[in-house]
């Protein structure tokens, strides 16, 4: 049966059952279009082609009998989100999700959540204790105290799942995905929109969320900035750059910093109030400078600026082009789990200097 298949792509899609009457030519009904999501009734071949094509996926995958759904979704929203704006983006997770957990199974190349040992890690009587939090992630992953090049491949390392949308109203996701019979997998869901370095700190943001059991009354949401910064920037590595209390920062220094930790001059600034390295009025002062330079709205074009491809997501693609490589995936499937045509998918191959990463 196909009803929850079928639900799923639609509200991926942000079609409503009569825009997708509309989108088939009106080949069935909106009222059976609902039965099919329900399980009463089947469609026949030439509606479920039609179907498919209109929602972007193959007639196996919405003959699949594999459920998965999601589980603990936590959202960072730029902007207040309507229930239906929510379900498209968790369908669209899922929609995702499956794709790319299809490609690893194929090539028997699954990599399960390394969940740290110590994990959830409380943080109990004040958001501060997010910093213990990160200092134990850091310890149970062996990641010592040096700064993080590259997030993303570090938490698919791990067995965490990173995907990126366009959602103008999202800046991160945080859910495990469950699986009929199956261990439950973490996924962590990135703005494709966002500039890298806002990136790196949603990602680390959202990776607070997942390992952290934070006390009822606690703001989750400071606890997982607090974590954040505190597992990009350790109190240790930082204090060895800049010592433990300043009276005056330079732009040069914090253009060193942001090299040497990917992080934002803003996120350094807070680190640094955070930890008592500056005072309240040169943190204002130096907002005020960030400001007046234009560095606290979009397109925040700080100095230094990390490249967009460093922190985007390009394990499911280079997944893809091994799969069509060693024939275990034809093109036209390739083309589909990438959602391009396989022209595209040809002028990938043969020109990888076209090739654009899959959102």
């Amino acid at each position: 049966m196909i009803g929850h298949r079928l639900r799923t792509a639609r509200a991926a899609a942000g079609f409503s059952l009569r825009d997708l009457g509309s989108k088939i030519d009106n080949l069935v009904t909106a009222q059976a279009l609902s039965k099919y999501e329900q399980d009463e009734m089947m469609p026949g071949s030439q509606v479920l082609i039609a179907i498919a094509k209109a929602l972007g996926v193959s007639e196996d995958y919405l003959l699949s009998e594999q459920e998965m759904s999601l589980d603990g979704v936590e959202f960072r929203k730029k902007a207040k989100m309507s229930a239906k704006e929510q379900a498209q983006v968790e369908a669209q997770v899922l929609h995702l999700f499956e794709r790319y957990l299809a490609v690893e199974e194929l090539l028997g190349l699954t990599i399960e959540w390394d969940k740290p040992r110590e994990a959830p890690y409380p943080v109990l009587n004040d958001v501060n204790e997010a910093d213990r939090a990160a200092r134990s992630l850091r310890q149970d992953w062996g990641l010592g105290l040096d700064p993080l090049p590259n997030l993303v491949e570090l938490l698919e390392e791990r067995g965490i799942k990173i995907l990126s949308i366009m959602a103008d109203k999202v800046d991160g996701l945080t859910a495990k995905v469950l699986r009929a019979n199956r261990t439950s997998l973490p996924v962590i869901v990135i703005n494709s929109k966002d500039w890298a370095e806002r990136k790196r700190f949603n990602l680390a943001h959202e990776l607070g969320h997942l390992v952290m059991d934070i006390a009822p009354g606690l703001d989750c949401e400071k606890a997982a900035h607090r974590f954040a910064a505190a597992f990009l920037m350790p109190a240790e590595s930082l204090w060895s750059e800049v010592g433990k209390h300043r009276t005056s920062v330079s732009m040069a220094e914090l253009l060193q910093l942001k090299n040497l930790f990917g992080t934002s001059f803003q996120a350094i600034t807070y680190r640094c109030k955070d930890l008592g390295i500056i005072g309240e009025q040169l943190f204002k002062s130096l907002f005020e400078i960030f400001k007046d330079r234009g560095w606290r709205a979009p397109p925040f074009k700080e100095p230094g600026a990390i490249s967009p491809e460093k922190e985007k997501p390009q394990r499911f693609e280079r997944l893809c082009y091994r799969a069509v490589a060693e024939g275990a995936l034809s093109e036209a499937k390739t083309a589909e789990l990438l959602g391009i045509s396989v022209r595209r998918l040809n002028d990938r191959l043969d020109h990888p200097e076209a090739a654009v990463s899959f959102a």
